[in-house]
C-alpha cells in the first residue's frame, strides 16, 4: 500500500498561484499512474490531472486545460500540480490518489488517497 500526503494548499486570490505536492509512501511510487483531483463543498469529486508511471503522458480536465500543469519525480516519490490563472471556482479541497496501472486509463483502480489539501481563491 502507497501512503500519500499533500500539501501546498493555502488562499490566493484570483489571477495568482499555487503548487501543491503529494509526497508517496510505502510501496514504489514509480508503479503507479498518479492523478489529482478536487472537491467543491456540496460537490463530488472531480478529476483534475492525471499523469503516468514516468511522466511522459499528461491528462487534464478541460476546465484547467492550459492553466494547470501536473508533474512528477519519481526520485523524490512526489507528484506535483502547478496551478496558474487560479479563479474563484477552483476553490476546492485537492486530493492525490495513486492508480494501481502504471498508465492511466478511464477506469483508474486506485490503491490510495491522500487526506486532501484546501485551495481558497479569492475574487
Amino acid at each position: 500500500q502507497v501512503q500519500l500526503v499533500e500539501s501546498g494548499g493555502g488562499l490566493v486570490q484570483a489571477g495568482g498561484s499555487l503548487k501543491l505536492s503529494c509526497a508517496a509512501s510505502g510501496r514504489t511510487f514509480s508503479n503507479y499512474a498518479m492523478a489529482w483531483f478536487r472537491q467543491a463543498p456540496g460537490k463530488e469529486r472531480k478529476f483534475v490531472a492525471a499523469i503516468n508511471y514516468i511522466g511522459s503522458n499528461t491528462y487534464y480536465a478541460d476546465s484547467v486545460k492550459g492553466r494547470f500543469t501536473i508533474s512528477r519525480d519519481n526520485g523524490k516519490n512526489t507528484v506535483y500540480l502547478q496551478m496558474n490563472s487560479l479563479k474563484p471556482e477552483d476553490t476546492a479541497v485537492y486530493y492525490c490518489a495513486a492508480n494501481r496501472r502504471p498508465y492511466w486509463t478511464s477506469t483508474p483502480d486506485f490503491a490510495s488517497w491522500g487526506q486532501g489539501t484546501q485551495v481558497t481563491v479569492s475574487s
